[in-house]
C-alpha cells in the first residue's frame, strides 16, 4: 500500500484568506470585485463532465461548487467577503452528494457571509452603489459578466437614487497577476503534482514493450495519478514514432512498433496544481544510435535552459539558452546548413522546433501571467513556476533531414521554479540521462512484447 501521508498536505485554510486581503488591497475602499464560479458543463445527455471549479474562483476562494459567486467589497457594512451559494437540499444531496450551504460557506470557506446565489440580482444594486470600481473578469463567463454589467444599466437608470461605477477594470489581469507569483503553500501544492506526475512517468518506462498499444501506457499513467488521489491536469499524450511529432497527439491508439521511441507528455493535477512532465525513451529500452545522437542534442539544450533560469533575467532566457544548443546540434547532425545567428535569424530551424521552450505553470498547466511588459520580455523572480521544454521533431519524408532521422519526435520537458538565487527543478524524480533511462529499462526485464 502507497504512503499516503503526503495527500495531508492540502491547501492551507488561510491562503485564499490571504489573497483576498491581497485582492481588497489592490481594489481598495471604493472598488469592488465580483467574480463567479464557472457553470457545469453537459458531455451528452444528461451526463456532465466532472467538475472543476474556474481557476481564478478557486483561487479566490477555495470553494468547490458550481452555481457561486464571490463578493469582495471592502468596507461593506454586511460583509467585505459575500459568498452566493447553493443552499442545503436534502433531496439533491442524495443524488449527487453534500453541499457546503450557506452555515459551511462561513465555516468552511471563510465568507463574512453567506447568500443563497438566487438572491443575487437583488443584492447586486446594494453592492455596486457607490463604488467607483467595478473589478470584473472579462470574456470569462460572457452571460454572467452581462447580467452584472445590466445591474450597472439598472443602477444607472434611477438618477440621483443611485451612483455605479464609474470604471470598470479587468478583474482578471489583477488575477493573474497574483497567481504569478507562487506562495511556498503553492510550491508545496506543485511538489506533490511533480512527484506523482514523475513516479507515473517511471512507471510506463517500467510498462513499456513492443506491441503495447499508446493507451495502455496511458492507462499506467492514470492510475497512478489516482492512486495518489489526483487526476490528470491535461489530457495525456503517448505519441510512438512518428506520433510522437504530433505536438499534441492525443489519440493515443497505436501499437508501439520495436525499435520506436516512445514520447510522453503527461501531468498530475494537485488540489488544483498541475504537473507537466515530458521524457522520451525507447520502447525496447535500447536508443538507436541516431535516436541517440537526436536526443543527446535536446537534453543538452534542457540543461542549458535550465542553468539560464534564476531571477533577474528575462523570461524568454530558458528558450534562448535552448535554441543556441539545438541549432548547433541541428547543424552538427547535418539537419540544417549554415551559421548559428543566420539559422536563427531565418527561423529554418522551425522545420525541426516549432514552439516555446517555457510557458507558466501553476493552476493552469498553461497558466496565467504576462510573459512581457511594454513590449519588453519581463524579468524572472522567485516564485514563477514555468516548464522547460525543448524538442525536436523530424516527421517522415522529411526532405532536409538525413533519413535516419525521419519519423523521430523527441521533447524533455522539466518543471521549474525560481529560488532566490537559480531554480529548483520540480521533477528530478523521473530520469532523463539517456543512460539511465535505458538502465531503468533495463532492470524490468524481457522486452519482447505480447505473443
Amino acid at each position: 500500500m502507497r504512503d499516503q501521508t503526503h495527500l495531508q498536505h492540502a491547501d492551507p485554510p488561510d491562503e485564499p484568506a490571504r489573497r483576498r486581503r491581497a485582492l481588497a488591497e489592490v481594489i481598495g475602499a471604493d472598488g469592488i470585485a465580483i467574480l463567479a464560479a464557472t457553470p457545469e458543463r453537459k458531455r451528452n445527455n444528461d451526463v456532465d463532465y466532472p467538475y472543476r471549479p474556474d481557476s481564478d474562483f478557486r483561487y479566490v476562494t477555495g470553494f468547490p461548487e458550481p452555481e457561486a459567486i464571490a463578493v469582495i467589497a471592502p468596507g461593506f457594512a454586511e460583509g467585505e467577503y459575500l459568498l452566493f451559494c447553493r443552499e442545503r437540499d436534502p433531496d439533491a444531496e442524495i443524488w449527487v452528494g453534500k453541499r457546503a450551504g450557506l452555515d459551511g460557506a462561513v465555516a468552511d470557506y471563510g465568507a463574512d457571509r453567506a447568500i443563497a446565489v438566487g438572491e443575487f440580482d437583488a443584492w447586486l444594486g446594494r453592492l455596486l452603489d457607490g463604488r467607483e470600481r467595478l473589478y470584473l473578469s472579462l470574456g470569462t463567463h460572457p452571460s454572467f459578466e452581462r447580467r452584472v454589467l445590466e445591474g450597472v444599466e439598472r443602477l444607472k437608470s434611477q438618477g440621483r437614487r443611485g451612483r455605479p461605477p464609474a470604471q470598470i477594470v479587468a478583474l482578471d489581469r489583477v488575477l493573474h497577476e497574483m497567481r504569478l507569483r507562487k506562495s511556498e503553500a503553492e510550491i508545496a501544492l506543485m511538489r506533490e503534482a511533480a512527484r506523482t506526475s514523475a513516479r507515473a512517468h517511471v512507471a510506463a518506462m517500467q510498462a513499456v514493450a513492443p506491441g503495447v498499444r499508446e493507451y495502455q501506457l496511458a492507462a499506467v499513467l492514470h492510475y497512478e495519478f489516482e492512486l495518489d488521489g489526483m487526476t490528470w491536469a491535461y489530457p495525456s499524450i503517448v505519441g510512438s514514432g512518428a506520433n510522437a511529432c504530433v505536438l499534441h497527439y492525443i489519440e493515443n491508439a497505436d501499437a508501439i512498433a520495436d525499435g520506436a521511441l516512445v514520447l510522453i507528455d503527461a501531468g498530475a493535477e494537485y488540489r488544483g496544481y498541475a504537473g507537466d512532465i515530458t521524457r522520451t525513451f525507447p520502447a525496447n529500452g535500447r536508443f538507436s544510435e541516431a535516436q541517440r545522437a537526436l536526443y543527446e542534442v535536446v537534453l543538452a539544450a534542457n540543461g542549458a535552459a535550465i542553468a539560464a533560469a534564476r531571477p533577474g533575467v528575462p523570461a524568454n532566457a530558458p528558450h534562448a539558452a535552448a535554441l543556441e544548443v539545438l541549432v548547433d546540434g541541428l547543424i552538427e547532425l547535418g539537419l540544417l546548413e549554415g551559421s548559428r545567428d543566420a539559422i536563427k535569424d531565418d527561423e529554418r530551424y522551425r522545420a525541426f522546433f516549432m514552439h516555446g521552450t517555457s510557458h507558466w505553470l501553476g493552476m493552469d498547466v498553461h497558466d496565467v501571467g504576462d510573459y512581457k511588459i511594454d513590449g519588453e520580455w519581463r524579468l524572472l523572480e522567485s516564485g514563477m513556476a514555468l516548464t522547460v521544454e525543448p524538442g525536436l521533431y523530424v516527421p517522415p519524408g522529411s526532405e532536409q533531414a538525413p533519413a535516419r532521422f525521419h519519423g523521430t519526435g523527441i521533447r524533455i520537458e522539466d518543471d521549474i521554479v525560481i529560488t532566490e538565487d537559480g531554480c529548483e527543478v520540480l521533477t528530478a524524480d523521473v530520469p532523463k540521462d539517456a543512460d539511465a533511462i535505458e538502465a531503468l529499462m533495463a532492470a524490468t526485464g524481457d522486452r519482447r512484447g505480447p505473443a
